[in-house]
């Protein structure tokens, strides 16, 4: 079927030209953040001998795909705050569709296998070194992958599939499945419905797969010394800030039907700005082995 838009056009998050201005400055700085905050845990990770442990292996490509996942919706954004007319081909705005799935789901797979990590790290430490070996470790960052690009061929298919004859304006910074899905001129209830199916549940089972190894982490650290829970916690504990900080706006935008709700685009910053920027920082304060590598490292 035949696409009549040739274009799209963001709203974006404000119309009011002075907050324009300051969000450019505010979001450049942020995603000046995010790129030299992940790089420098990427660059501490695979030139440290210390840090060889599955943890910062993981650490590492989340890093990775921080970088990715912010690079494709904050550059746009933060250049649309100085221009009048915000618009996007659809060529780009499917290619951003993809880009946001295939980096989010990725990262939302990398998270979970984290928490695994940390599953058997503190609930089978005399297995550990046989259960997380290399080649493991490495097959489990290929999944995460591969399971991140599954995930985003199929929204990305279901929308090229729906045809576009206009209106062509959308409520957000960033083209994502829902704001997508109401400008169709055709039912779009059920491609809603696979979406919820889709994204929702990618989102929800792995929110609840981490709730539940975290319970059981904390239910077996109830028989550790003092510093053994404090050590276990403080691992953990930058873990969770991460998994709440990321999947509780993930979860409000994807596990309910498609709706115009003009809040999503402030919560989906959330998730597309403020966690790949607060992550090497929550990482970093809370781990001495790390701090003491880049120490190293600038030196």
């Amino acid at each position: 079927n035949a696409t009549s838009v040739k274009e799209f056009i963001f709203l974006g998050l404000s119309e009011n030209q002075g907050v324009q201005k300051i969000c450019f400055v505010m979001f450049l700085f942020f995603y000046m953040m995010i790129v030299a905050g992940n790089l420098l845990i990427v660059t501490t990770v695979t030139s440290s001998q210390r840090l060889n442990s599955p943890l910062y292996f993981f650490l590492c490509y989340l890093s990775f795909v921080d970088i990715c996942y912010s690079s494709v919706t904050a550059p746009k954004m933060i250049a649309d705050f100085l221009v009048e007319n915000k618009t996007i081909s659809f060529v780009g705005c499917i290619a951003q569709l993809f880009g946001v799935h295939f980096f989010g789901c990725t990262e939302i797979f990398i998270l979970t296998v984290m928490a695994y990590d940390r599953y058997v790290a503190i609930c089978r430490p005399l297995h550990y070194t046989t259960l997380m070996n290399r080649r493991v470790c490495g097959r489990l960052v290929i999944s995460s992958w591969v399971g991140g690009f599954v995930h985003s061929i199929v929204q990305t298919l279901l929308i090229t599939q729906l045809p576009f004859c206009g209106p062509n304006k959308i409520d957000h910074y960033f083209c994502d499945v829902h704001p997508l899905l109401q400008l169709a001129c055709t039912d779009t209830y059920a491609v809603g419905i696979i979406v919820v199916a889709n994204s929702g549940m990618i989102t929800l089972s792995s929110f609840i797969i981490l709730v539940v190894s975290y319970a059981v982490i904390l239910v077996s650290l109830r028989s550790q010394t003092s510093e053994g829970w404090y050590k276990a916690l403080s691992t953990c504990g930058s873990h969770i800030t991460v998994v709440i900080l990321f999947f509780g706006p993930c979860t409000f935008i994807y596990i309910r039907p498609s709706s115009n709700l003009s809040e999503d685009k402030n919560v989906a910053v959330f998730y597309t700005v403020i966690t790949p920027m607060l992550n090497p920082l929550i990482y970093t304060l809370r781990n001495e082995e790390v701090k003491n590598a880049m120490r190293k490292l600038w030196k």
